[in-house]
């Protein structure tokens, strides 16, 4: 089994910065791709951004240019700069990941999300 634990969420004003972190532990061996989502009140959740174990990423096109993916592979975790924050980006952020295991089966987890409130 795999936990995915989410942590840096908050309330800040519109344009200020917050950086969330997701540490995946239990039985790991490896982990491909580590994303991050977002689910506004009312909404589907929505792809914001991933990155892969190589390091290549992609972003929402409503985030590119102020939100950063990186991932520290030894630690098993990924992070999510967020800077010039808007009101709109106000959610529940989850980070999901695929995580393949000592067999080989590979399966996708999620995180029990972090609330980010961006304030006009």
């Amino acid at each position: 089994q795999v936990q995915l634990v989410e942590s840096g969420g908050g309330l800040v004003q519109a344009g200020g910065s917050l950086r969330l972190s997701c540490a995946a532990s239990g039985s790991i061996f490896s982990i491909n791709v580590m994303r991050w989502y977002c689910q506004a009140p009312g909404k589907t959740r929505e792809l914001v951004a991933a990155i892969t174990s190589g390091g290549s990423t992609n972003y929402a096109d409503s985030v590119k240019g102020r939100f950063t993916i990186t991932r520290d592979n030894a630690k098993n975790t990924v992070y999510l700069q967020m800077n010039s924050l808007k009101p709109e980006d106000t959610g529940v952020y989850y980070c999901n990941s695929d995580v393949s295991d000592l067999i080989g089966a590979t399966y996708r987890y999620w995180g029990q999300g972090t609330q980010v409130t961006v304030s006009s």
